[in-house]
C-alpha cells in the first residue's frame, strides 16, 4: 500500500480552504495592499505543486495593478508620496466599459485619432513615425475633459494616473518642483495615460508679477519633463483657464482639443443616456434640453440624478418629477423667454401645442399667434 504522502496525485492537491478564508477576510476589510502581498505569497507556495494556478495568480497581479502601484509589471514601484505629508501624489482612476462620454463631432474625431495612433503604433513605426505623446484639453468645467481621459485609458487598456495637485503643491519652497518631477518620472516607468488636471494651477504664465519665483521655476521643471515624455505613454493635460497658461506650455502639446459647452443635440444625447428607458418622452426631453441651454454635461447629470432621487423617495414616476423641474424652470424666466421656449418646443414637431401649454404655461392662443407671425415674416 502506498502511503498518502507518497501518492503523486494527493501530493499535488492543495487545500485552498484556509487561503480562501484569509483572502475573503482581507477583501472585506478593504486591505488591498495586504491582499496583493498575500496573493504573491500564494503564487510562490503553489509554484511547485500547482504551477498553472501560480502562473494565473501572477498574471492577474500583472494585469490588475493596485492603486498604490498602478503601473503594470512585477517590478512596479509604489506610487510616489509627498515626503512631508505622506499624501499620494497620484490618483489611480478606474475606467470601465460604461465610460461613454457625449462629445461633439469634432472632439470625438480628435480623440479617436489619438486612440487609433496608439492602437496602430506598429504601422507608424514601420513608416518611421511615432504616435502623438501629448494633448491639451481646453474648456469650461463639466464638459467632459476628465471623462474623455478615462475613455482613452479604457480604449487603450492602460491605467489612468491623475496628478493630485493638492498633494503636489508643497508648502516647502523647492519641494513642489521635486514632487512634479517624481510624479512624471514614475509615470514614465511604464505604459500609462497620465492626466495633469487643472494644469493652470502649476503652469501659470511666468510674466505674472503676482507669482513667486518658486512657481515660475515649477513651470520650467514641467516644460523639461514634458519634453522628455516617452512615446510609450500618453500625457494629457486639462485646463478650465487657458488664458492663465504660460505661452511656452502651449507649444509642448502636439494636440489642442477644445471642449465646448454642449449644444441642443449634445444635451439631448446626454439626457437620453442618463435617463435610459425610465422616461423616454420626446416632448419632455425636448423641453428639458431647451431649458438647459448653456449648461454643461455635469449640470445635466446633476439635474437628472436629483430628479431620480426625488422620484425614488416619493415613489412616483420619473416623468412627473422631470415635468415639475421643467415647469419650475420656465416659471422663473421672463414672459418673453417663456414664449420663446414654447415656440421652440412647438417647432420641433414632436410636441403638441396642448403639451407645450402644460409644460410652459403659455396659452395655445399665444403660441398660434406667434407661429403665424413667424410664418408671415418668413
Amino acid at each position: 500500500m502506498v502511503a498518502a504522502n507518497e501518492n503523486p496525485v494527493l501530493d499535488n492537491v492543495v487545500d485552498v480552504g484556509p487561503d480562501l478564508v484569509q483572502l475573503a477576510r482581507l477583501a472585506l476589510a478593504g486591505r488591498e495592499q495586504d491582499m496583493q502581498q498575500y496573493i504573491h505569497r500564494l503564487a510562490r507556495r503553489y509554484t511547485s505543486r500547482r504551477p498553472p494556478l501560480a502562473a494565473e495568480l501572477l498574471s492577474l497581479l500583472r494585469a490588475n495593478p493596485s492603486r498604490s502601484a498602478p503601473l503594470r509589471g512585477t517590478t512596479a514601484a509604489p506610487a510616489p508620496v509627498d515626503l512631508d505629508s505622506r499624501l499620494p501624489l497620484l490618483r489611480h482612476d478606474m475606467a470601465g466599459p460604461e465610460v461613454r462620454p457625449v462629445l461633439s463631432e469634432t472632439v470625438g474625431t480628435q480623440l479617436r485619432d489619438l486612440r487609433d495612433e496608439r492602437l496602430h503604433r506598429d504601422r507608424l513605426l514601420a513608416a518611421g513615425l511615432k504616435p502623438s505623446r501629448t494633448a491639451l484639453f481646453v474648456g469650461p468645467p463639466g464638459v467632459g475633459k476628465t471623462l474623455a481621459s478615462k475613455w482613452l485609458a479604457d480604449e487603450l487598456s492602460l491605467p489612468l494616473l491623475v496628478l493630485d495637485l493638492s498633494a503636489v503643491m508643497s508648502s516647502f519652497l523647492g519641494r513642489t518642483g521635486v514632487n512634479v518631477r517624481r510624479v512624471l518620472d514614475y509615470a514614465k516607468s511604464g505604459p500609462c495615460v497620465l492626466l495633469l488636471d487643472e494644469l493652470d494651477a502649476v503652469a501659470k504664465r511666468r510674466d505674472d508679477a503676482t507669482e513667486i519665483g518658486e512657481l515660475k521655476r515649477l513651470v520650467t521643471v514641467l516644460l523639461q519633463e514634458i519634453d522628455d515624455w516617452p512615446d510609450s505613454s500618453l500625457l494629457l493635460a486639462a485646463t478650465n483657464h487657458p488664458d492663465l497658461l504660460d505661452p511656452a506650455v502651449w507649444r509642448r502639446f502636439e494636440h489642442i482639443v477644445e471642449f465646448p459647452l454642449p449644444d441642443f443635440d449634445g444635451i439631448m444625447a446626454s439626457l437620453q443616456q442618463l435617463i435610459g428607458d425610465e422616461a423616454q418622452d420626446a416632448s419632455l426631453l425636448t423641453a428639458l434640453a431647451i431649458c438647459l441651454a448653456g449648461s454643461s454635461y455635469s449640470d445635466v447629470e446633476r439635474l437628472v440624478m436629483t430628479a431620480k432621487r426625488k422620484a425614488a423617495v416619493a415613489d412616483i414616476d420619473l416623468v412627473k418629477t422631470l415635468e415639475v423641474i421643467v415647469e419650475d424652470r420656465v416659471k422663473s424666466l421672463r414672459k418673453t423667454d417663456q414664449i420663446d421656449i414654447a415656440i421652440a418646443l412647438s417647432k420641433t414637431g414632436t410636441v403638441s401645442q396642448r403639451q407645450t401649454q402644460r409644460l410652459t404655461g403659455v396659452s395655445r392662443d399665444t403660441i398660434r399667434k406667434r407661429l403665424n407671425s413667424d410664418r408671415a415674416e418668413a
